[in-house]
């Protein structure tokens, strides 16, 4: 079904002739410019697609994100954040985009960022040629394979990089590079050479999407709190100068190449990649941009387009067995944050059990995150404090260390029958 749908998206907009690619790097303009791919990759590590999937291309600046995700898991935010912002420049890629005074860049997503973030992967004062094979390493590790380099596209790069060897001279007189800018702009180069096609790009969105480990491999490849980064920073500058309309229009934290490829992320849901080498004026692909669209609008992808589940994360309450014996029971269920943890709340308190026993049945709860966590566990301890016997039942252990803390208690069972048993 899922292919199909792919299908059907592809031939919509592969009428679509307009753009060209990119022109002014030989070995790119002269791609093919009616291929044409997408994939879906899921979150547990399901691929979809349709169309050139396994057609090879270069990453180019699809690479920036994911080095950038090296350099804040390799030297840490404060850092990185010293030598590269995180504000929109609303220029093009290439545009020299420094602060005034400090020279830093604005963000990591515009070339003089991603020189910069590439020079900072690996230990402090790594050789060159080590902290390219940390960022190969780390690139294939998002991608589940090694990825290699196309030594034609870099060699062509490298002889029209006279831009990006001007912006790196201008990074090293602000000292925001501390070593010869035309050895980390030939490794930035190379990592903009490496080979992938669709499908490792729609892996490499859905690692970012699964909190850093990649569905296939299983592998963390960086932090959680870095991923959480990267993507907001990807919201807001992955598009260049036309990340404004992105962001209102399709929603999805996004990055572009020049050599047609486009990747989506969506936290917890599905990582996307495209591939169409004609590209517009922003040296994004149009029919990739025209995918995008469509599967924003089809499928309720954009980002703020959340359901409203919070006012259901409690399925029921109600009293189990008379007397002595009753249970207050609360039954739960979805994925639990902090609103949806405020309705559970809200619900005992207002419900003001009279019970002398009361249970949270999290059998139906797929997900507690850490701030629900907490706040679960405070109203089993001020249950407890009221003269309840708190139980939990939870059998998949939803609810890890269930500690609620001073003059707390609560009891862990698998299931309700435990519940009565015990009471």
């Amino acid at each position: 079904m899922i292919p199909d749908y792919l299908a059907e998206a592809l031939a919509r907009v592969a009428p679509d002739t307009s753009g060209a690619p990119a022109a002014y790097i030989p070995e790119l303009a002269a791609a093919d410019p009616d291929l044409l791919a997408a994939a879906f990759a899921t979150v547990d590590g399901e691929v979809y697609g349709a169309g050139d999937l396994d057609v090879e291309f270069t990453i180019q600046s699809i690479s920036k994100p994911f080095a950038y995700a090296l350099a804040l898991a390799d030297r840490g935010f404060e850092a990185v954040l010293a030598k590269v912002g995180v504000e929109p420049s609303g220029e093009a890629f290439n545009e020299i985009s420094l602060e005034d005074g400090s020279g830093r860049p604005l963000n990591p997503m515009i070339n003089a960022g991603a020189i910069t973030a590439h020079s900072l992967a690996g230990t402090a004062g790594v050789e060159p040629g080590e902290r390219l094979e940390r960022v190969v390493a780390g690139l294939s590790a998002f991608a589940g394979r090694p990825l290699v380099m196309d030594e034609s596209v870099c060699a062509s790069e490298m002889e029209h990089a006279h831009r990006n060897l001007a912006i790196g001279h201008m990074l090293r007189s602000h000292d925001i590079l501390t070593e010869d800018p035309t050895a980390v702009v030939a490794g930035y180069t190379r990592q903009c050479s490496l080979v992938v096609t669709a499908r490792d790009l729609a892996l490499m969105a859905a690692t970012l999407a699964n909190r850093g480990v990649n569905p296939r491999s299983g592998e963390r490849v960086v932090p959680e709190p870095v991923v959480r980064q990267v993507l907001s920073v990807m919201s807001t500058c992955g598009m260049y100068d036309a990340a404004g309309d992105w962001t209102t229009q399709v929603g999805i934290p996004a990055k572009s190449g020049v050599a047609g490829g486009l990747i989506g992320s969506l936290p917890g849901q599905i990582g996307i990649a495209t591939f169409s080498p004609r590209l517009d004026a922003h040296g994004t692909s149009v029919r990739g941009v025209s995918l995008f669209e469509r599967f924003s609008a089809d499928m309720g992808l954009h980002v703020m387009e959340v359901p409203p589940v919070t006012r259901a994360v409690v399925r029921s309450h109600q009293v189990v067995g008379t007397g002595a014996g009753a249970i207050r029971l609360f039954q739960l269920q979805g994925g639990i944050r902090f609103a949806g943890a405020e309705r559970v709340v809200r619900e005992v308190v207002a419900t003001a059990p009279a019970e002398a026993t009361v249970a949270l049945d999290l059998t139906m709860v797929f997900s507690l995150d850490d701030v629900a966590r907490r706040m679960i566990l405070e109203l089993a301890r001020r249950l407890t404090l009221d003269g309840h016997d708190v139980y939990l039942v939870d059998p998949e252990s939803t609810v890890p260390d269930p500690d609620p803390g001073e003059g707390g208690r609560v009891f862990v069972v698998s299931t309700l029958d435990e519940v009565g048993r015990r009471a």
